[in-house]
């Protein structure tokens, strides 16, 4: 009797299933605005602006598409050893509860201290627990050849091209004229490290790699862009659920599609953190 588990401790048909689930999870989402007539998705947290729901798709999979073009990494890029799962399950919790209690919590400092808490604290609780009970578990190397080292550019900048530099770009926010300089700064770089730098470590480096090694490459992609959507509903939720989760998940869950492959092909964290870090700056810059 079979029990879907390989021989290396990898589980290829719970993979398939978490793959199939959380695509026809994004499909029945999508068919959710259009036939409830809310294709106008929200782009940021600090105003109720939409764009249709399309413009986010398009850079999304043209980025991916280009991904594609660039060899598969060497089979080394990964261990013997799958990921224990008393590493993979804590982060993937800490994952939920985060989109779970957000909407609970008033604004900030809240949102922060329980961001930190849950992707960082976490963690590193993990990480500690896991040096005590060898043999520790990491990913491989990232490939050393120069089509994975400077690969990642041609997608990362069609990406951020059609998202920004075209009619499918979302409006240019004025607010940076209304600071100084320095505040300007400030809000940039603490929003980086604060959103772009611990997202990315978290939901990329962290969970979706452990996954990955567990379910494959695809489901753990699928997986964390889910997870990592999901919590956007506290900061761009309009008060209608099943719209507003509706809503992230066909903007952050696909635009995860692109950042998660991203890391997965060519493992290296500069791709994922310019994209993700345009999202939150791009609009405030190109208001200046």
């Amino acid at each position: 009797m079979t029990t879907g588990t390989s021989i290396d401790g990898r589980h290829p048909r719970a993979g398939r299933v978490v793959l199939v689930a959380g695509l026809g999870l994004v499909v029945v989402a999508a068919l959710v605005l259009v036939t409830t007539g809310n294709t106008g998705i929200r782009y940021s947290a600090d105003h109720d602006g939409t764009v249709p729901m399309w413009n986010r798709w398009i850079p999304a999979l043209a980025g991916i598409a280009l991904i594609r073009l660039i060899p598969p990494a060497p089979d080394r890029t990964w261990p013997d050893l799958v990921a224990p799962y008393r590493e993979a399950v804590p982060l993937l919790l800490a994952g939920v509860a985060f989109a779970a209690v957000m909407p609970l919590l008033g604004g900030e400092p809240a949102y922060t201290g329980v961001k930190l808490a849950l992707l960082l604290g976490v963690p590193l609780v993990v990480f500690l627990a896991a040096r005590r009970r060898p043999p520790r578990w990491r990913p491989g190397p990232a490939p050393a050849d120069a089509a994975h080292r400077w690969g990642p550019a041609l997608p990362v900048a069609v990406w951020l091209v059609l998202s920004y530099a075209t009619p499918l770009a979302v409006p240019a926010s004025d607010w940076g004229r209304t600071v100084t300089v320095v505040e300007l700064v400030v809000v940039l770089l603490v929003g980086f490290a604060v959103n772009a730098l611990l997202e990315e470590l978290f939901y990329r480096r962290w969970l979706q790699t452990r996954w990955e090694s567990l379910l494959g490459r695809w489901p753990a992609i699928v997986l964390t862009s889910l997870v990592w959507a999901a919590w956007h509903v506290a900061i761009q939720g309009s008060g209608r659920p099943g719209v507003d989760l509706a809503s992230v998940i066909v903007n952050q869950g696909v635009t995860g599609l692109f950042l998660g492959y991203l890391w997965s092909r060519y493992r290296r964290m500069w791709p994922p953190l310019v994209a993700h870090g345009a999202v939150n700056a791009a609009p405030l810059l190109l208001g200046l």
